[in-house]
């Protein structure tokens, strides 16, 4: 299954108003569960890491107005890069435009995408490759 029949699969989740929902195509497996009162939050393959859909990071409005605090959604194992020999998603200094990918987590054997809440310029990446994360930490700040 490619990643454009998943992400049109969690659309339609996203609207549907179900709890959960499982869907077999194949080899293939998706399910997808909402707790009460969010968007899903898992999705579960047959097998391996795959790419899920973008999670939203939780921006925490630090002292400095100016600067928006990316903190981990969800607990899991941070990556700053798509895979070990590729370049990092972002650099200090880097300009970045609201949802471009900051950094992954991974839990459960899925990567979850943090994307940039809006435009802005990286000032500290808070969170080293390769490392857990728990819920709630600080990942990247924005100005």
């Amino acid at each position: 299954m490619d990643m454009d029949r998943i992400r049109q699969i969690i659309d339609w989740f996203a609207d549907a108003g179900l709890a959960s929902f499982e869907l077999a195509e194949g080899d293939d497996r998706i399910r997808l569960e909402r707790p009460e009162g969010s968007g899903p939050v898992a999705v579960a393959p047959g097998a391996g890491p795959v790419a899920s859909p973008v999670v939203p990071a939780a921006p925490v409005v630090p002292a400095d107005p100016s600067e928006t605090r990316i903190d981990a959604p969800l607990y899991g194992v941070c990556y700053l890069a798509p895979s070990p020999d590729a370049p990092a998603f972002i650099t200090v200094g880097q300009a970045v435009k609201a949802g471009d990918t900051l950094c992954l987590v991974e839990a459960m054997k899925v990567l979850n995408a943090i994307t940039a809440p809006r435009d802005g310029t990286v000032t500290e990446i808070a969170a080293p490759d390769g490392v857990e994360v728990e819920q709630g930490q600080h990942l990247v700040t924005l100005r």
